[in-house]
């Protein structure tokens, strides 16, 4: 906390550093303490001043993408989501990170899309219902989803670091986020930002295709897991 402090006061250094590179795309790796992301005033300060220089910023958030093994735990990646992109104020883009290890400590309860889209979170709540430690919170868990949900902002794009596919779809986002394929380094054609506009459209695809690829096949059918919920 101390260092993103003592750069929030002294800004012209980086600002000096940054100067001669225009043009140039940056990569800013930021510290991982959360509470800088979530309610601490020096990082969201330091974008603040950073955007004034004419840079396009956009924030990535990474997460863990096994949390989504465990209910309670990605209902906390949710909250934790929400609040950053609420704090930070910046364009954001949310990963599901290391795709390879996704059930590397469980199975999920649903598919890959449930998680990347966050559809109806009920659907956790049941799940959280048949723990005995967290049928004691239910309230406390469904007023967490209906603020999730009532804001509607929080979604996640799969990364696997080695897989240029994936992160080819990751800098598409980002880049969309922050208006960078529409800038004036960019062929602006009526083709490129048509193909931007409308790339929603293939992301439910693309998003079956990585759930065959690092997903366990299931041995129930969607009726038959819904019949257990």
């Amino acid at each position: 906390l101390y260092c993103m402090e003592y750069l929030e006061a002294n800004l012209d250094w980086l600002r000096a550093k940054l100067d001669p590179l225009r043009g140039h795309y940056f990569l800013f790796d930021c510290p991982g303490q959360v509470e800088l992301c979530t309610h601490h005033g020096a990082l969201r300060s330091i974008f603040s001043q950073m955007a004034q220089w004419d840079l396009r910023l956009t924030a990535v958030h990474l997460v863990d993408s096994h949390y989504c093994t465990d209910p309670a735990k990605f209902i906390s990646v949710l909250c934790t989501s929400l609040a950053t992109m609420l704090h930070v104020e910046l364009p954001h883009v949310n990963l599901l990170s290391k795709m390879d290890l996704i059930e590397h400590y469980g199975k999920l309860a649903f598919n890959l899309d449930y998680y990347t889209e966050v559809l109806d979170l009920s659907y956790l709540l049941d799940h959280l219902a048949s723990d005995p430690f967290f049928r004691h919170y239910r309230q406390l868990n469904e007023k967490l989803v209906q603020l999730i949900e009532d804001y509607s902002l929080v979604s996640f794009i799969p990364l696997n670091i080695q897989d240029k596919e994936s992160i080819q779809r990751v800098l598409q986002a980002v880049d969309k986020a922050n208006g960078y394929c529409f800038g004036v380094q960019e062929q602006r054609s009526l083709e490129a930002m048509m193909s931007a506009a409308m790339g929603a459209d293939f992301h439910f695809s693309s998003t079956l295709g990585i759930q065959e690829k690092y997903l366990a096949p299931s041995d129930q059918s969607v009726e038959q897991e819904a019949m257990q919920l």
